[in-house]
């Protein structure tokens, strides 16, 4: 893990990003969805990159106002497990102090990303009835609450 870097979403990525979300996703963003965020101004992604400059996992959030959402958060199969995931999410947190809160999703039987989420402040707050297909779940909605810097 000490290897990984936290860099910007850049154009170079996408193609390993849409890698990413076809193994982890049943409903994965496109080439052509994950590019156009690039120029989008409410958009914020971040990109882990491993000692070998492959991309090894991402996380993407989106603002209106004070607030945001995290969109996704992926780790490539063969770098999980390695905090990466963590490290994600505590970046873009660190990064997101103009914010007021941030929230998020997830499949209620993902309880190592719920784990996850909670261990970086994030609390449940609602469930989001039959949220998910391929196959059909809830959603567990979870926010943080952050101190805004002035």
């Amino acid at each position: 893990m000490n290897h990984i870097q936290i860099v910007p979403f850049a154009e170079a990525h996408v193609k390993q990003i849409a890698e990413i979300e076809c193994a982890c996703f049943a409903d994965p963003w496109t080439e052509e969805g994950l590019r156009e965020e690039l120029d989008n101004d409410c958009a914020r992604f971040l990109t882990a990159i491993d000692q070998h400059g492959a991309v090894a996992g991402y996380i993407g959030c989106h603002t209106v106002l004070d607030e945001g959402y995290i969109t996704n958060v992926a780790v490539s199969p063969i770098s999980r497990r390695q905090g990466i995931g963590r490290r994600l999410v505590q970046e873009l947190l660190e990064q997101s102090q103009d914010l007021s809160f941030v929230t998020l999703e997830v499949r209620v039987s993902n309880q190592p990303a719920i784990r996850l989420y909670q261990s970086c402040g994030f609390r449940a707050v609602g469930t989001r009835k039959k949220f998910y297909s391929h196959p059909t779940e809830d959603a567990l909605l979870m926010t943080v609450t952050l101190e805004t810097k002035t």
